[in-house]
């Protein structure tokens, strides 16, 4: 068995213990929290712990906190020499404290506490700054996911902005619609098989071939009275700048 900690209590560390929770070959040996009551439907009480003397051995230490807060927590160890990883698509391994070796445990993922996920299908980017470690990290990895990979420090920071434009800015695009449609009275979910399809057709395109609509057709009549019909500016300039941005790309083709 390979014992874990896990430092954290928010989304992703909620996700993380349910997976090693199911594991038959990881034991979840402690997680840490501020509050108790933030993951004690999760966990055990008495594995529960709020303060750094009271760790135990474990084989990995998984930080997986707020991105600014990681450098802070990886200096409150009261150990050395142990295999410390975050959890971050942003932050790069040397960011962690020397005290411990370094690693990093990424899942490329949007989670959401109350939202159920499929953690084997949830890709895992992993990082070590030795091949032991990276074999130890792969062996946690390869017992809660399908979808491991090694991927260095530079190539995570593209792989996390490129998933800032796929998800969050996708997902804020939908709020927008959802805006509209409310305004309009008109049902949002007349919209949700659009979205589906639009989501399945990349698994069979690319997204330059996917590529449809008026900017993709140059259809600057139709641009137009989609403007016109927006009466927010700020929905009106990413219009303009998306709309911009498909006309562009098919001008390089």
């Amino acid at each position: 068995m390979i014992s874990i900690t896990i430092i954290g209590s928010g989304n992703v560390a909620q996700h993380l213990i349910k997976a090693i929770s199911k594991s038959d070959t990881l034991e979840l040996v402690q997680v840490f929290a501020r509050s108790k009551d933030s993951v004690s439907h999760l966990v055990a009480q008495n594995k529960i712990i709020s303060e750094a003397s009271q760790f135990k051995d474990a084989d990995l230490y998984i930080i997986s906190v707020a991105d600014d807060a990681i450098p802070s927590v990886a200096s409150m160890f009261p150990f050395q020499n142990k295999l410390v990883a975050h959890t971050s698509g942003s932050v790069a391994m040397a960011d962690l404290s020397n005290e411990n070796r370094k690693a990093v445990f990424y899942p490329l993922q949007t989670l959401s506490k109350n939202k159920e996920v499929n953690f084997k299908e949830v890709p895992l980017c992993l990082e070590a700054e030795n091949e032991s470690d990276l074999e130890l990290l792969k062996k946690v990895a390869t017992a809660i996911s399908d979808k491991v990979f090694e991927i260095n420090s530079e190539q995570r920071k593209s792989l996390h902005v490129s998933a800032v434009f796929v998800s969050n800015f996708v997902n804020h695009l939908y709020h927008i619609g959802n805006k509209i449609c409310n305004e309009h009275n008109v049902p949002f979910d007349i919209l949700k098989p659009l979205i589906m399809e639009t989501a399945h057709k990349i698994e069979m395109l690319s997204p330059q071939d996917a590529q449809t609509g008026p900017a993709k057709r140059k259809d600057t009549t139709t641009i137009n009275k989609h403007l016109a019909l927006l009466s927010d500016e700020n929905q009106k300039e990413i219009y303009k700048l998306l709309t911009k941005s498909i006309i562009d790309n098919g001008k390089k083709l």
